[in-house]
C-alpha cells in the first residue's frame, strides 16, 4: 500500500507503484514515475520526466530530475533514468539530458551516492558505482560500473571513467581514466592499478600479476601508444581485464588519456 505523507506535495499523475513510501514535505512531479519500494525521506524533491527503480532510497533535502545547468538547455521533455537499488543520500543532486547529448542521464543500479554528490546532464554511469560526498561529474561524464569517486573530486565534462577505477579524494580529473586503474592529485595523473579494489572484486593473483605487467607495458617510456598496444594486445589478448584497458584506450574520446606523473603520452 503506498503510504504519502499528508504533508508531501504529489502530482495526481505521477505514476506510484503500490507500495511506494513518500515522507514529510517532499514533492512529487507529474512526469515521475516511482518503482516498487522506492522510498522518499522527508524533504525530497522528484520533477522532470525522471524514473527510478525499485527498492531505491532517496534522503532528504536530494534534488532529482530538476532542469539541468546548461544554458543551452531549452525546455526539451529530456529524462533521468535510475536504476534499481539505489542510495541518494542527502543534498544529492541528479539533472536530466539535453538534446546535445542524447537526452538521457542515466543511473545504474546498487550505486551509492554520498552526500551532495552531483551527477550532470547526460552522465552515463554504470552499476555498483559509489560517489563519496561532494563528488561532482560535469556534463556528459561516463562511469564504468564498480568505479569509486572520493569526495570532493571533481570529473571534466565527457570524461570517461573506466570500470573498476578509483578516484582519489580532491582530485580534478580532466583525462580519461582506464579501467581498474588509480588516479589522484589536484590535476589528477595515473598513479598505477586500483590494487585493493582489485582483490576486493576477487580478481586472482595470476590475472592481477598479467595486469601490472600489462600496466607497466602500456606505460613504458619507449616507443609510441600505438606501438605499445599492439604489443600488449599480442602478449595479453587472452586476459580479459588487460582487454578491457586496451579496448578503453583505443575508443574515440574527446578527452586524451590520464598518464602517469612524467609520461605525457603520445
Amino acid at each position: 500500500m503506498t503510504d504519502i505523507h499528508p504533508t508531501a506535495i504529489v502530482d495526481p499523475k505521477a505514476s506510484l507503484a503500490s507500495d511506494v513510501s513518500i515522507g514529510p514535505y517532499s514533492v512529487v512531479g507529474e512526469n515521475v514515475e516511482l518503482g516498487a519500494g522506492v522510498r522518499l525521506m522527508s524533504h525530497a524533491v522528484v520533477d522532470g520526466h525522471t524514473k527510478i527503480g525499485e527498492g531505491s532510497v532517496i534522503y532528504p533535502f536530494a534534488s532529482i530530475g530538476m532542469p539541468p545547468q546548461d544554458l543551452k538547455y531549452t525546455g526539451e521533455p529530456s529524462v533521468l533514468v535510475i536504476g534499481v537499488n539505489n542510495v541518494i543520500r542527502e543534498h544529492v543532486t541528479m539533472n536530466p539530458g539535453t538534446e546535445g547529448g542524447g537526452m538521457i542521464t542515466r543511473v545504474g543500479d546498487n550505486c551509492l551516492f554520498m552526500v551532495a554528490s552531483h551527477v550532470a546532464h547526460d552522465c552515463q554511469i554504470g552499476d555498483h558505482v559509489i560517489m563519496a560526498n561532494n563528488a561532482a561529474l560535469g556534463g556528459h561524464v561516463s562511469v564504468g560500473e564498480w568505479a569509486i569517486l572520493g569526495g570532493l573530486s571533481a570529473i571534466h565534462q565527457y570524461v570517461r571513467i573506466g570500470r573498476h577505477a578509483i578516484v582519489g579524494g580532491m582530485s580534478g580529473v580532466e583525462h580519461d581514466v582506464i579501467p581498474y586503474g588509480s588516479v589522484m592529485g589536484d590535476r589528477a595523473r595515473l598513479a598505477g592499478l586500483n590494487l585493493v579494489g582489485l582483490k576486493r572484486r576477487g580478481f586472482g593473483r595470476d590475472i592481477i600479476h598479467d595486469m601490472r605487467r600489462a600496466f607497466r607495458l602500456l606505460f613504458a617510456q619507449e616507443g609510441t601508444m600505438t606501438e605499445r598496444l599492439a604489443d600488449v594486445s599480442d602478449l595479453f589478448n587472452a586476459i580479459e581485464p588487460v582487454m578491457d584497458i586496451v579496448d578503453f584506450i583505443q575508443v574515440e574520446s574527446t578527452r586524451p588519456i590520464c598518464q602517469p606523473k612524467g609520461d605525457g603520452g603520445d
